[in-house]
């Protein structure tokens, strides 16, 4: 069968994971490899696998696709010899695993739900949500609809609304870099559950924005999520000044798939 290249409507050749798949990022992270080692070229193949112990063919069958199950001893020789940092050995193994082992939850699961929600609402005026593994909004507290009310509107989604509407530029301090970590967040996302449909559409949206697209191409940066992360609001609640504040991600254990963010102002939660 014929491989279709084609050319969709956003400029995406191909479906949106062959744009982030393994032989993708191996590319890119040995060109990088080989920029850190001031080789002035990406670092050669055959170093590569050297360094993990397989022939140079081996090595080069990954960079073209192929997508044999590799055992912890390679993955971890392989992510040395690339210099990979934390969340990129994980979307490595990932990939070698063939996706998160653990089904993700949702919505129309029939998940009870209610004990999350109720830690949502013990956050009385700091801005508290629940997303899925899409970054669908399944529940917010009041704060969150105060501070955004574009989380009331059905089928909110945090990546979607980052990286296309027009609010989130003007509500965003240094849009592109939350950009750029919202794209990063989208290949280590694709890297855990393989052929998310959710995942690809946001991906194809994204993508169809010039300032998005530019981002993207310019490396496969992956942030596994954005706990700890602190950065600038302008929003109404609080004009014509702005607040610095930071994010803090929660993973439910027995929710799969499911993130409970709280956003908290770095100066002591006081309103101005």
């Amino acid at each position: 069968m014929q491989r279709d290249n084609s050319t969709d409507r956003t400029g995406l050749v191909g479906p949106p994971d062959e744009a982030v798949g393994l032989a993708v990022l191996l590319r890119a992270w040995r060109a990088r490899a080989g920029r850190k080692l001031g080789l002035g070229k990406p670092l050669p193949q055959v170093e590569v696998a050297a360094e993990v112990g397989m022939s140079e063919r081996w090595y080069r069958d990954l960079e073209r696709g192929s997508t044999p199950r590799l055992d912890a001893r390679t993955l971890t020789a392989l992510a040395d010899a690339l210099q990979l940092c934390a969340d990129e050995r994980a979307t490595l193994f990932l990939y070698a695993a063939g996706g998160e082992p653990f089904p993700a939850v949702s919505a129309v699961d029939g998940v009870d739900l209610a004990p999350l929600r109720r830690l949502l609402d013990l956050q009385p005026t700091q801005p508290a949500y629940l997303t899925d593994n899409a970054w669908n909004v399944l529940d917010h507290n009041t704060a969150m609809a105060e501070w955004f009310p574009w989380v009331r509107v059905p089928g909110a989604n945090l990546i979607r609304w980052g990286l296309t509407d027009p609010e989130a530029r003007e509500q965003l301090g240094d849009w592109p870099r939350h950009a750029r970590a919202y794209l990063a967040m989208l290949r280590y996302a694709m890297a855990q559950y393989p052929g998310h449909p959710e995942l690809r559409e946001i991906l194809r949206t994204a993508l169809a924005v010039p300032e998005c697209r530019r981002i993207w191409d310019a490396g496969p940066v992956i942030i596994a999520n954005r706990d700890g992360h602190t950065f600038r609001l302008t929003i109404p609640r609080f004009a014509p000044h702005s607040i610095d504040v930071v994010t803090q991600v929660l993973h439910p254990v027995g929710y799969p798939g499911l993130r409970l963010t709280f956003v908290s102002r770095q100066d002591d939660g006081q309103e101005g």
